[in-house]
């Protein structure tokens, strides 16, 4: 009898959402202290989803700017004219930053704020001062800038001269942009990323249209212009070139005097088999190849992976002798943005939905649901799933692929799914938020501890900002925004994080509560309907 008991008890705990079973204590030993010295932990932003002051002090129009004041391109018809207001907020934000605990800070640089114009003017003196004060303020304050030069905003100039990332011109216009961001910041700038997801940029603006410049074509969606099958490649060509350039400038010119280390950012998943077939493990390997080593793999062998050369052939672009020497070996460190894992499903032999059966997707379908049930616990983003595991196992992908080059999380985070009538109180007391990144750095720690050179996290995001196509209504933020006063309101995973980077942390839930609601007392709109 006891050991049918035993049983049940067990099954009950596999069938436990995610949040309760934190509730048990499973991911609760967890400690800054178990980290390797020197370990950074901090958070993140980018300049468009943050700044606003779209045209103050000299700024041009960004890619961005245009694309989100088309009506129906994003949620609500937002922008990020207002966004947070970084732009006159950021002595506030740093103050967080530092009473928070972070060691880090990753923020980009808008291109669009430094040369409005890009290679065809000036550089805005405006624009070098405002990023100077950040960079300044954070060291005065112990916090390690890591900087992003671009994350998906552009000056909307090149996208009207000559296409953007279509033409192999934006690789001489990235250049001068990197050079400029070297030579104005690179004495204090310990941390460089060329390019913040190459592969999701592609996806997004070439393939689905959903991004700028908002090109496609059928099955993928009913853009006015693109090709999604030839497009992406040639996008992805010229952005891994515009990097490989820019680190070759960085290497001759700056690393030795300034003492920096330069890589990228990929965007990844991690996938499991849909079935228990052999067709669905080799997707699970060719859809790896297409997402994660398309971005990768030039930057470290100089080639695109085998299998999508298997795949695309001759419309997969190839790089010269020259540029293969120039692009094998041109990362310091991989930046890895993960937020989920989905499953794989094979559709080269299988019957899938439309889109799915083409060489561009490698013929893999992606889901996050099977039989009806979850991967894992439903977030805000329809497509990212909380499997901790999946972290842990796209770190060993990358060690194994990689032959263990430095990396560093530059993304990870977690927003509640949506629901009708949410409180105040709901986005302050975040839980799941909690337990989610107590989980996602157990999982991070099984990697360390196998061997993984990682050498820092970043949570997604250092406060609720414009989340691109999702507007606001997707929340990130460890600090909650008021969208009318734009007061930063500290969610209970301030609390902590802030005991965690202490090496202090209350893994017991009510007294963290009890802690939060006390630091509160003073705020009187705790449970208004937003």
């Amino acid at each position: 009898m006891l050991e049918k008991q035993l049983v049940l008890v067990l099954i009950l705990l596999c069938c436990v959402p995610f949040h309760v079973q934190n509730c048990l204590g499973l991911e609760d030993g967890v400690t800054r202290s178990q980290f390797p010295k020197g370990f950074l932990f901090g958070a993140c932003t980018s300049s468009y989803q943050i700044e606003g002051a779209p045209l103050e002090d000299g700024k041009g129009l960004s890619n961005w700017d245009v694309f989100s004041h088309i009506p129906g391109k994003t949620s609500n018809d937002e922008n990020g004219d207002i966004a947070d207001d970084h732009y006159h907020l950021y002595l506030e934000d740093i103050k967080l930053m530092s009473s928070l605990g972070i060691n880090v800070y990753r923020f980009s640089i808008s291109w669009a704020r430094i040369l409005p114009r890009g290679i065809y003017g000036d550089i805005n003196p405006s624009g070098i001062k405002f990023y100077n004060k950040i960079i300044d303020n954070l060291l005065l304050r112990g916090i390690e800038p890591f900087v992003t030069i671009h994350h998906h905003d552009l000056p909307q100039e090149l996208e009207e001269k000559y296409g953007g990332w279509l033409s192999p011109l934006i690789q001489k216009d990235f250049v001068y942009f990197a050079e400029i961001c070297f030579k104005s910041f690179g004495d204090r700038v310990k941390y460089w990323t060329t390019i913040n997801e190459p592969n999701l940029v592609t996806d997004f603006g070439f393939i689905r249209g959903t991004y700028p410049p908002g090109h496609c074509s059928p099955p993928f969606g009913n853009c006015s212009t693109g090709n999604s099958d030839v497009e992406p490649l040639i996008a992805m060509h010229n952005m891994l070139l515009s990097h490989a350039k820019a680190v070759e400038l960085y290497r001759k010119h700056f690393q030795k005097r300034q003492g920096g280390i330069i890589g990228i950012v990929a965007h990844t998943f991690m996938y499991e088999p849909y079935r228990d077939e052999e067709c669905d493990r080799q997707a699970v390997k060719r859809v790896l190849s297409f997402v994660v080593s398309w971005c990768l793999d030039p930057l470290v062998f100089g080639e695109y992976p085998a299998e999508m050369r298997s795949i695309l052939g001759s419309q997969l672009p190839r790089f010269s002798p020259e540029e293969k020497n120039l692009i094998k070996g041109s990362l310091d460190f991989i930046g890895i943005n993960n937020y989920g894992t989905l499953y794989a499903k094979d559709c080269s032999l299988s019957a899938c939905p439309l889109g799915t059966d083409r060489p561009i997707r490698g013929f893999v379908e992606t889901i996050g649901i099977k039989d009806g049930i979850p991967i894992g616990d439903e977030t805000g983003n329809p497509r990212f799933f909380v499997v901790p595991r999946g972290l842990e196992k796209i770190v060993d992908y990358i060690k194994i692929r990689y032959h263990n080059k430095p990396m560093y999380i530059t993304e990870n985070g977690y927003s509640s799914p949506p629901k009708q009538d949410v409180t105040m109180n709901d986005l302050l007391q975040d839980f799941k938020r909690v337990d989610y990144h107590k989980a996602y750095l157990a999982a991070l720690l099984r990697a360390i501890r196998k061997g993984a050179d990682v050498r820092g996290y970043m949570i997604w995001s250092l406060m609720d900002n414009f989340e691109w196509a999702s507007g606001y209504d997707v929340k990130y933020g460890l600090y909650y925004v008021d969208r009318d006063t734009l007061e930063r309101i500290p969610k209970l995973s301030v609390q902590w994080f802030s005991s965690f980077l202490n090496n202090t942390t209350n893994t017991d839930e009510q007294d963290l509560s009890e802690q939060y609601v006390r630091s509160q007392d003073a705020m009187t709109t705790g449970f208004k309907v937003i």
